[in-house]
């Protein structure tokens, strides 16, 4: 079979127009990653604040339980000596000190959030190789 010969301004029509593509679907690739990625950093900010509504929310009930608590002159009485260590006739006051252990959270926010940026590039890596193999075999 002979070659066909191909005209100079033909193929270097082709070659701008295939680089302006490639520039085209990786830029739009980028764009679809980085809104994925964006939507992600939401969903995980949307949990976040209703968990903290949630607790919110319980810790107002709580206060509200309190505050009815306080209107009792013996609960106030107990409350100020447990806390405020005031004391009754002839009482002795010996305070004990409880340290809270505080328990550290591990970010997981951030591990997701580098899942979701290695996942982008390895599509746009991938894509990119598919079209560049498909020139080679050209």
């Amino acid at each position: 079979m002979a070659k066909r010969k191909v005209a100079k301004c033909t193929v270097r029509r082709l070659r701008v127009f295939g680089i302006l593509s490639l520039i085209c679907i990786l830029y739009f690739v980028f764009c679809l990653c980085y809104e994925m990625y964006e939507i992600h950093k939401l969903k995980v900010e949307e949990y976040q604040l209703k968990e903290e509504y949630k607790q919110l929310k319980k810790e107002a009930k709580d206060l509200t339980v309190q505050i009815e608590e306080l209107n009792n002159p013996e609960y106030l009485a107990s409350y100020a000596r447990e806390n405020y260590s005031y004391s009754k006739d002839g009482e002795y006051i010996i305070k004990l000190n409880n340290k809270e252990k505080e328990v550290k959270k591990v970010d997981k926010d951030i591990k997701v959030d580098y899942v979701v940026v290695g996942i982008s590039i390895f599509v746009v890596v991938f894509f990119t190789s598919i079209i560049l193999r498909g020139r080679k075999s050209k």
